[in-house]
């Protein structure tokens, strides 16, 4: 732990320069134990040992028998975060995942499109405004789209109740930072106990998280059986799903608890605002970067929209679009390793793992493999995606930004959906550039983002 914690200082001091060779900042420890020991190799996290791999076929088989190979267990700190479908195991997974899949069907995420247009347009009039003096103007675009993710995710889940939503997700905000640093601790059993200033702040937090849900979804249940409310929002969607899982299998037991929905609440947010703001961060400098894809994906969505509001129809037919928007998430994904912790002796090509040692697979990593993306894995070439996902590496296994297997996200359909709707936005109505005062400086806080900001020069149409 102190040499991961001491490279990810040493790496966080300095920016790289404007190529996306950015392992060595982003993952310095796995970067530095690959240059010693090879791509095989093991490294103690406090007392436990983790184990490194990057062989697709052994991934493969540690993403499909989720049974052998679980995910990690947070500790209470973190577990704060939330305890939802990305935490269950067994039982409590295929059921939490059986009810909740309904909100995430292509059809339901239709009738979302005007939340995430209303918020897009409050996003692109606040810019509009920015640059009507000159006609261009330099600004950091990252706090507005992790504040645009953020009213997107509260409009989508809460719908009437978002505003109230908006306070949750800047509380979680504040725990995301704390959990962080939990994290890079190691954990000592009781820690939780004391009342150190860290612990206090998060049990506060997480005491008004639950207050403010608990009146959130039960505000929603009341609407609910008076006829008073539409379920077209997650929370409405995920809650009739529930009703109609009991009803049919007339045991209260087969549903969710209240507690578990808010927690599946909590689930909401960080896997809709923080992965999806890391996305389109990324998609702006990197556009910026290669200013020629920007006016390949300005032309198709003026041939598929016009200047017309975009609908669910256009933007699935957008190619070029998501052709980039992959690109992105190989070169940076917003979750940059996934971890499972083997539940019991097992055996993994030629390794023996015994119960208890955990299993990284290093996304950030294997998405740059020369061996599986050829020479130039490390450039930005959307046109490696021309024909799918599938037919972009020698192996299928070798993308996976939304996880991969049972247990993938459910929410990417959601996550691309929100992405296509606000490139669209941003590409009919500027053209965008890095200003001079951008610094290159991935970094992790539970997901991707640039650590300095993001500075662009928006030029209006």
């Amino acid at each position: 732990m102190k040499m991961v914690t001491t490279l990810i200082k040493e790496a966080k001091s300095k920016p790289t320069d404007l190529s996306h060779d950015v392992v060595p900042r982003v993952m310095p420890w796995v970067h530095e134990s690959i240059k010693n020991h090879g791509n095989n190799f093991f490294l103690w996290f406090g007392t436990t040992p983790r184990v490194h791999i990057m062989d697709p076929e052994l991934m493969k088989d540690v993403l499909n028998k989720y049974q052998n190979f679980q995910k990690l267990k947070p500790n209470p700190l973190v577990k704060l975060l939330s305890n939802g479908l990305a935490s269950h195991e067994g039982d409590q997974w295929a059921k939490h995942r059986k009810i909740i899949n309904p909100a995430f069907h292509l059809e339901r995420l239709k009738f979302m499109l005007p939340a995430i247009y209303s918020s897009c347009s409050e996003m692109m009039s606040k810019w509009e405004k920015m640059v009507s003096v000159n006609g261009s103007s330099e600004l950091d675009v990252w706090p507005y789209l992790e504040t645009l993710t953020s009213y997107i995710i509260s409009r989508t889940a809460f719908d009437s109740s978002y505003e109230e939503g908006r306070r949750i997700f800047q509380l979680q905000e504040e725990q995301i930072k704390l959990a962080v640093q939990a994290a890079l601790s190691i954990y000592i059993p009781g820690l939780w106990y004391f009342p150190t200033k860290r612990n206090k702040r998060m049990k506060e937090i997480d005491k008004e998280v639950h207050v403010s849900l608990r009146r959130i979804v039960e505000k929603k249940i009341d609407a609910m059986k008076n006829g008073e409310t539409r379920n077209d929002d997650l929370l409405g969607i995920l809650l009739e799903s529930n009703f109609k899982e009991v009803q049919e299998q007339g045991n209260k037991s087969s549903g969710m608890s209240i507690t578990e929905v808010m927690e599946e609440c909590k689930v909401f947010y960080f896997a809709g605002h923080e992965t999806t703001s890391s996305l389109l961060v990324w998609t702006m400098i990197l556009l910026s970067m290669h200013p020629n894809w920007q006016i390949r994906a300005r032309e198709e969505v003026l041939q598929v929209f016009g200047n017309d509001k975009p609908d669910f129809d256009g933007l699935s037919r957008l190619k070029v679009v998501t052709m980039i928007l992959y690109e992105v998430l190989r070169l940076y994904p917003p979750i940059v390793a996934l971890s499972r912790t083997v539940n019991k002796e097992t055996t993994l090509g030629d390794i023996s793992l015994p119960q208890g040692v955990q299993v990284t697979m290093p996304i950030m990593l294997i998405h740059r493999d020369y061996d599986l993306w050829g020479e130039d894995a490390n450039e930005f070439k959307p046109q490696r995606f021309s024909e799918g996902v599938s037919k972009a590496a020698k192996n299928h296994v070798s993308f996976f930004p939304f996880g991969w297997g049972p247990r993938v996200c459910i929410g990417q359909n959601f996550a691309m959906l929100e992405s296509k709707m606000t490139m669209v936005m941003i590409l009919q109505r500027f053209s965008f550039e890095l200003s001079s005062s951008y610094v290159h400086a991935p970094s992790t806080v539970m997901t991707l983002q640039p650590q300095h900001g993001a500075q662009i020069i928006l030029h209006k149409l």
